[in-house]
C-alpha cells in the first residue's frame, strides 16, 4: 500500500468505526435510555431494529442515487449525518423523536459504507485492494472492541449524553480527515441505474447473497444474546460479561487480519473453510457450558473466527460485482443487516423453544445452511466451465 494512501485508509476505516459505534454501540445504553424516556426495555430494542431494518431497505437505493456524485462529497456528507445524528440523541427529549432520528443516519450507512471500500481499493494498487478492504473492515472490529463497551462505559460513569458525544467527536473526526486526506474524486463515467441493477439477473450473485444472508444470521442468533448466555448458562456476573464482550471484540481484530491473509491467498477455499470453523466455535461454546474457564476460551476462539463472517461473505460477493462495486458493496450491506435482524428473530425464538443452553446451535444450523449455498455456486461455476472472477 502507497505511504500517501495510508493515511486515507485509516480515516475512512475511522469513519467505519464511528458508523459502527453509531449502529451498534447503543445496545450498551439501552438501558440509560429506557430511564431517560420511562419506556420499557422492550420499547428501547425499536432504537436497534428501525436502524438495521431501514439499512436493508434503503441501501442499494441510496447507493444508485449517489452513483453520479463526486465520492468526496458523498463520504464528508454522510458522516456528518452521523456526527449530527448523535447530537441529537445527546440532548433528545422525546423517545420517538429519537428513534425517527436513528432513521436517518440509517439511510446513508450503506452508501458511506459501499463508497468507503470502493474508494480505498481505488486509491491503491489492484494487488493491494483486498488489504485495503481488509484495513476498511477493521473499522468493524474495533468498533465491537472498543466503540460498544466504550459507549456503555462512558453511559454508565459519565451521562448518556457524553457517550454520544463521543460519537458525534468520532465520526466529526473522520469528517476533518476524509476533507484533509482525500482528493476530489468526480463520479466519471458511471454504468446507467439499468447497468447496475442488471447485476441483479446473475442467478450466482443470489446464491452469495443467500448465503450472506445465512450468515450473519448465524453470526448474530447467537451473538445478540451474548449477555444473557453467559449469565444465564455460564453463571457469570455483569464484571465477567462486559469484560468478554471486550475481549470478543479485541481478539476480532486479530480475526480480521488473519481472514484477510487467508482471502489473499485463496478466496474460494476460505470461503468454504469459513462456515465449517465457524460450526466448531459453537461445538466448543455448547461443550463449554456453565464450566466458566473453558467458556472464557470458547468465546475467544468463538470472537476470533466472528470477524471471518464480516470480510469473508464482502469479498464473495464482490466476486460477481466487479464491474458495478458501489452496488455490490451496497447489496452486502443490506443483505447482511437483513442477516441480523433475522438471526435476532431465529435467537429469540430459540430461546423461547429449546431454551438458552441451546442457542448456538441455531447458528450451527444457519452456518450449515450457508455452507451449502457457497458449496453449490462452487460447483456450478466448475460445472458451467465458468472462470471465478477470483481464486
Amino acid at each position: 500500500m502507497k505511504s500517501s494512501s495510508a493515511p486515507l485508509v485509516a480515516v475512512l476505516a475511522l469513519g467505519v468505526f464511528g458508523i459502527i459505534t453509531t449502529e451498534i454501540g447503543i445496545v450498551g445504553v439501552l438501558p440509560l435510555v429506557a430511564e431517560r424516556f420511562s419506556v420499557s426495555t422492550a420499547d428501547t430494542g425499536w432504537l436497534v431494529s428501525v436502524f438495521a431494518l431501514v439499512v436493508a431497505v434503503s441501501g442499494p437505493f441510496m447507493v444508485l442515487l449517489t452513483s453520479g456524485m463526486n465520492r468526496k462529497s458523498v463520504l464528508m456528507g454522510s458522516i456528518a449525518v452521523f456526527a449530527a445524528a448523535n447530537l441529537v440523541y445527546a440532548f433528545a427529549t422525546d423517545f420517538e423523536w429519537m428513534v425517527a432520528f436513528r432513521s436517518i443516519p440509517a439511510i446513508v450507512h450503506p452508501v458511506f459504507f459501499a463508497v468507503a471500500l470502493t474508494t480505498a481499493a481505488r486509491m491503491v494498487s489492484a494487488e493491494k485492494a483486498g488489504k485495503a478492504a481488509t484495513r476498511i473492515f477493521a473499522g468493524v472490529t474495533v468498533g465491537f472492541a472498543l466503540g460498544v463497551p466504550l459507549t456503555a462505559y462512558l453511559g454508565s460513569q459519565f451521562s448518556l449524553e457524553t457517550a454520544f458525544l463521543f460519537g458525534s467527536l468520532v465520526n466529526l473526526g473522520a469528517f476533518v480527515g476524509i476533507w484533509i486526506w482525500l482528493p476530489s474524486i468526480p463520479a466519471g463515467q458511471r454504468a446507467t441505474y439499468g447497468d447496475q441493477l442488471g447485476i441483479l439477473r446473475r442467478p450466482m450473485l443470489w446464491l452469495n447473497l443467500g448465503s450472506v444472508v445465512l450468515i450473519f444470521a448465524a453470526m448474530f442468533s447467537t451473538y445478540s444474546y451474548f449477555a444473557e448466555y453467559l449469565g444465564q448458562v455460564a453463571k457469570m456476573d455483569g464484571m465477567w460479561v462486559s469484560a468478554l464482550l471486550v475481549a470478543f471484540g479485541v481478539v476480532m481484530v486479530f480475526g480480521n487480519s488473519l481472514f484477510g491473509a487467508l482471502l489473499e491467498r485463496n478466496v474460494i477455499r476460505t470461503a468454504v473453510a469459513f462456515p465449517l470453523v465457524y460450526i466448531g466455535a459453537y461445538a466448543l461454546v455448547v461443550a463449554a457450558g456453565p464450566y466458566q474457564v473453558p467458556m472464557v476460551a470458547a468465546i475467544l476462539v468463538w470472537g476470533t473466527l466472528h470477524s471471518g463472517g464480516l470480510i469473508v461473505s464482502q469479498r464473495w460477493v464482490s466476486q460477481d460485482t466487479t464491474d458495478a462495486p458501489d452496488f455490490g458493496n451496497s447489496l452486502f450491506i443490506s443483505f447482511s443487516n437483513l442477516g441480523i435482524t433475522v438471526g435476532a428473530a431465529l435467537g429469540g425464538w430459540s430461546i423461547s423453544t429449546l431454551g438458552i443452553r441451546q442457542l448456538p446451535w441455531t447458528g450451527a444450523v444457519l452456518v450449515g445452511l450457508a455452507l451449502a449455498a457457497i458449496a453449490a455456486r462452487v460447483v456450478l461455476v466448475r460445472r458451467s466451465g465458468l472462470k471465478p472472477l477470483m481464486a
